[in-house]
């Protein structure tokens, strides 16, 4: 029988431990021969990332032992933290940042040297190299003390240990070093500050030389207006890119000479922000035919009729993509309601295999909410896209004439998006009575360029404005509680929940994780942030000194006595994108104020969350959270003490 009880205080089987380990979080799929390989997190290891192999008939094996993490931190966000040449892998180790050559069976040897410095040398995107005996990668090295003193170029790591050689740089950010299929040439993407690569791109190719070095190179593809976010080689003398000529990231064919042909245009989006380098989101299929992902799902693009098809599977949503001339695809994948998990696809016989041992089972489906699909308007005419989580509890209902409280998530980036695969985390509140909405405000991707776009000049005005719009919405249609409306984001989420809390009286309280607070500090100058996102501000915000009033006036830290409503803080302490001292200041700005207010700070986490019993405490801190300020008791989870 269905109980009767407020919004808040429903019982649930979804316990913050589920939010921890929703089953398997493999990465970083990549098919090497027959053999399929992948990272796998282990949040119950310290947040930690093994390899695991599996060969056709075979079981799944984890190659790397507890003390081995296999993740790297170029840029901070990292990006492919391995690569296999004959059987032998060659991964990045978290802890020193070298490369180790494993041979499976074997304990990893490393392949770099020892770093001089704390920040040291850093390598990612790794890729066999042209001779079968190195590795390409990208390094990155740090040149002095601060944050952005960063040197970085493309190498050649020999699997001999011999050392690591330097092929050249032409930019100072450099991504996807790629041999030629004839290792004559080698092709890599560039860009300089102040541009992020969704900003624009350059595609160049050089020669190798005779000491195996770069030549001079060409731009064949992409410019300041123009973003190229994967590249291929098709043949010796032509390469395949996404790039977004037109607004929107279609797959192109590239010709040494210049050439660009457009594969399949229209406005449907292929590509995505580069946050890590080495995503992937299309896959060689042979005879003109391409898999590649769009809206999340996977597609056949076929250059002969100039047509993207969905394909139709029992997986909805698709990520991390490979294809191969046989017509086998392998890609990380999941659902609404369904783990992600390694799977393989034969396009030909339409055979789906998931691979890799079943993890930790994810909750009862009937707990687990569908994601509606909404739009919104925005003050401007444009169209909000959201994703609307209603409260999903089949053994409870509100009493009649209540309405739930509901709180907005802000993704990060701000050049992100959502997305409908399964969000336990979400369940965690919606189970319990507690709705949630994400929102795509205006800026986020799989929208084309123009979309993201809105938003330069804008943080802080647009990303607010639609949040509260969509929030606004909800209350106004009787779906959501408007006396009880939170937001929560972390990263450029959390700089988006301060803001719109200094900002609009739309929202009750908020949970701001791992926050920009300070707009000046966030600089090259302000020394609070790394490298790749020193100068992200100069199109997010504007130029300094020229607008320094928009730094002030839009930055929340300098407007603590305006926050509508009390405030949850969480940070990792060794986080250098957002770094702690902010979140820092803001607390000291909190206490005294009369607001009531949390700081929690969780020692080994970066940005964002890996380990177990942090994800853990975080959630039933927010909970205890919204419970306190939004007017109910959540059963089961501590006390979270609030200061004023």
């Amino acid at each position: 029988m269905v109980k009767i009880a407020p919004y808040g205080t429903w019982t649930s089987p979804v316990t913050a431990a589920d939010v921890a380990d929703p089953g398997a979080a493999p990465n970083w799929v990549r098919r090497f021969g027959d053999e399929v390989w992948w990272t796998l997190a282990k949040p119950d290891e310290g947040g930690r990332s093994t390899l695991v192999r599996q060969a056709p008939g075979g079981a799944a094996t984890e190659l790397l032992g507890p003390g081995w993490n296999a993740r790297n931190r170029v840029h901070e966000y990292g990006g492919t933290p391995y690569t296999v040449v004959g059987g032998r892998a060659v991964f990045t180790n978290w802890a020193d940042q070298r490369a180790y050559l494993l041979d499976p069976g074997s304990e990893p040897v490393a392949l770099t040297p020892e770093p001089d410095r704390p920040q040291g040398q850093r390598f990612s995107d790794l890729v066999p190299g042209p001779d079968g005996a190195s590795v390409w990668a990208v390094r990155e090295t740090a040149t002095g003390d601060r944050p952005t003193d960063v040197a970085r170029d493309l190498v050649a790591i020999a699997l001999d240990g011999s050392g690591v050689r330097s092929l050249g740089a032409s930019h100072h950010f450099l991504t996807a070093p790629r041999p030629s299929p004839d290792g004559r040439f080698a092709a890599w993407i560039g860009w300089e500050h102040p541009n992020m690569p969704w900003d624009g791109t350059e595609l160049c190719v050089a020669p190798l030389t005779a000491e195996g070095t770069l030549g001079v190179h060409r731009v064949v593809a992409g410019g300041p207006q123009e973003s190229v976010c994967q590249l291929e080689w098709e043949a010796p003398d032509s390469l395949l890119a996404l790039t977004d000529p037109d607004g929107w990231w279609n797959l192109h064919r590239v010709s040494l000479d210049g050439t660009v042909t457009n594969l399949a245009p229209g406005e449907h989006e292929i590509g995505g922000p580069l946050w890590q380098l080495g995503r992937r989101w299309f896959g060689v299929l042979g005879r003109g035919r391409f898999a590649v992902l769009r809206a999340g799902g996977l597609a056949v693009l076929d250059e002969r009729t100039a047509t993207i098809t969905d394909v139709e599977t029992d997986v909805p949503l698709w990520s991390d993509l490979g294809a191969g001339t046989d017509g086998v695809v392998t890609a990380v994948g999941s659902g609404p309601r369904e783990a992600a998990g390694v799977v393989r696809l034969d396009l030909s016989t339409g055979e789906l295999t998931r691979l890799g041992e079943p993890g930790q089972p994810i909750p009862d489906p009937a707990w687990l909410p569908e994601p509606v699909h909404r739009s919104f308007a925005a003050a401007d005419g444009r169209a909000i896209p959201a994703l609307v989580y209603p409260p999903t509890n089949p053994d409870f209902a509100a009493p009649e004439g209540e309405l739930p409280p509901y709180v907005v998530h802000v993704h990060g980036g701000p050049t992100g998006s959502n997305g409908t695969a399964l969000n336990v985390g979400f369940a965690y509140f919606t189970s319990r009575g507690i709705g949630v909405v994400a929102v795509d405000y205006g800026g986020s991707t799989g929208r084309g360029r123009a979309y993201r776009e809105v938003l330069n000049g804008q943080w802080g005005v647009v990303d607010v404005a639609d949040c509260a719009a969509v929030a606004t919405a909800l209350a106004a249609e009787g779906t959501a509680d408007p006396a009880r409306l939170g937001i929560r984001g972390g990263s450029a989420g959390g700089w988006t929940a301060a803001a719109s809390l200094t900002t609009v009286d739309t929202y009750a309280c908020g949970v701001v994780q791992f926050p920009i607070l300070d707009l000046s500090g966030w600089t090259a100058d302000g020394g609070e942030t790394h490298d790749f996102e020193s100068r992200y501000t100069e199109n997010l915000v504007g130029t300094l000194p020229e607008h320094a009033d928009r730094y002030r006036e839009r930055s929340p830290m300098h407007k603590v006595a305006a926050l509508a409503g009390p405030v949850l803080l969480l940070q990792g302490l060794e986080d250098r994108i957002c770094p702690p001292e902010q979140a820092d200041r803001f607390n000291a700005a909190l206490d005294g104020s009369g607001t009531p207010h949390a700081y929690l700070t969780f020692a080994g986490e970066q940005h964002g969350f890996r380990k177990a019993e942090t994800i853990i405490a975080a959630h039933e801190a927010e909970l205890s959270f919204y419970g306190q300020v939004l007017g109910f008791t959540p059963p089961g989870v501590p006390v979270l003490e609030l200061r004023r």
